[in-house]
């Protein structure tokens, strides 16, 4: 699996549109590893963009702190599941933490 994760000054950025960077994360889901980590410029953000964009890097999974509702629709009609509410913590203990089942993702920072 890949999980994307928005990046700034090197931790979750809690609206993902407004990232510098995505952190793709490639993971075995039965091992609970982490493989590699790639950290990508994405292009710039209008609608419908990242999406798909993501989608073509290879990514089955967004976590984020905050992301409006027709984003999220977007990413779901792309393929990948979305989770809001992460802390803005660095890429390797998110993704380590969603793989053990503890990540603790709250409140969706996003309201539009």
């Amino acid at each position: 699996m890949k999980i994307a994760i928005p990046i700034i000054n090197g931790k979750l950025c809690m609206h993902f549109g407004h990232c510098e960077q995505f952190a793709l994360v490639e993971a075995d889901e039965t091992a609970k590893t982490i493989s590699a980590t790639e950290f990508l410029t994405p292009p710039a953000h209008e609608p419908g963009v990242l999406p798909r964009w993501l989608h073509e890097q290879g990514a089955n999974v967004i976590i984020a702190g905050g992301m409006g509702q027709r984003a999220q629709g977007l990413f779901t009609q792309n393929g990948i599941a979305v989770i809001v509410g992460a802390p803005a913590d660095t890429p390797e203990d998110i993704v380590t933490a969603y793989l053990a089942g503890t990540l603790e993702a709250g409140q969706n920072v996003c309201d539009h």
